[in-house]
C-alpha cells in the first residue's frame, strides 16, 4: 500500500502565486479546482510527502518512498524518471492538471504508471494509484522476464561459438562438443556458458596472434 511520495514539482511556485492571488470567490474555486497543490491534496488523504528537487536529498528520502510523482511538463517527465530510477525502481505517477498538460498537443510520456489530477475525487485518486501500482508491478515482471531472455540469448550465443570452435579443432559433431562443455564445467565447477567464454576468448587471442606472426 502506498503511504509515502517524493513528489517533484516543477510548478510549486505558480500554483502557489496563483492560488495567493485576490479574486472572486467563484473564480478562486476554479483556480483550487483546476490547479490545486498537488502536496496539499495527497496530505489531505493521509499521505507522506516528500517535495524536493534536490538529487541529495532524493538519494536519502528514496529508501523511504513508496512511489515519485512527477509534477513536470511533459518533456521533463523521461529525464526526472530516468534520475529517479537509476537509485531505484519505484511506481512513477504524474500530475495532470493545466501547468503539466497545458494543451492537447502535448505528448504523454509511455514511462509512466499512471497519473492523477486536481480534478480527481479522493476515491478516483485511490484507484488510479492502484491501477498505477498494478502497471508497475507487470512493467517491472515484464523487464525482469525480458532481462532474463537478453541473458539466455547472450549465454546461448557463447556456446554456440564454443561449440563451433570445439568442432573445428577437435573434429566433432555439435554434440559432442556440447557434451565435452558440460562435462568440463561440471569438472571445473563453473557455469557451461563460463567455460564457453573462456574457450572463445582464448581461441580469439590465437587467432590474433597467428595473424600477427604472418603479417611479420
Amino acid at each position: 500500500m502506498l503511504q509515502t511520495f517524493i513528489l517533484i514539482d516543477e510548478f510549486h511556485p505558480t500554483r502557489s502565486a496563483a492560488s495567493s492571488e485576490p479574486s472572486s470567490p467563484a473564480r478562486t474555486e476554479t483556480i483550487q479546482g483546476q490547479n490545486g497543490l498537488p502536496d496539499e491534496i495527497l496530505k489531505d488523504l493521509g499521505f507522506r510527502i516528500y517535495s524536493t528537487f534536490n538529487m541529495k536529498e532524493i538519494s536519502f528520502i528514496i529508501p523511504k518512498a513508496d512511489a515519485v510523482l512527477l509534477s513536470v511538463s511533459p518533456d521533463r517527465v523521461a529525464d526526472w524518471r530516468s534520475r529517479l530510477l537509476a537509485q531505484r525502481s519505484l511506481p512513477v505517477f504524474w500530475w495532470c492538471d493545466t501547468h503539466t498538460f497545458p494543451s492537447n498537443e502535448c505528448k504523454m510520456d509511455g514511462g509512466i504508471d499512471g497519473l492523477i489530477g486536481p480534478q480527481m475525487s479522493p476515491l478516483e485518486i485511490h484507484c488510479a494509484l492502484l491501477l498505477g501500482v498494478n502497471h508497475y508491478f507487470q512493467r517491472t515482471e515484464w523487464q525482469q522476464e525480458r532481462e532474463q531472455l537478453l541473458s539466455k540469448l547472450e549465454e546461448r550465443k557463447w556456446v554456440d561459438q564454443a561449440k563451433r570452435i570445439l568442432c573445428e579443432i577437435k573434429g566433432i559433431s555439435e554434440a559432442e562438443a556440447y557434451d565435452f562443455l558440460r562435462k568440463q564445467a561440471m569438472n571445473e565447477r563453473k557455469r557451461m556458458v563460463d567455460v564457453a567464454t573462456s574457450i572463445v576468448k582464448v581461441y580469439q587471442i590465437l587467432q590474433d596472434q597467428n595473424k600477427g606472426g604472418r603479417k611479420r
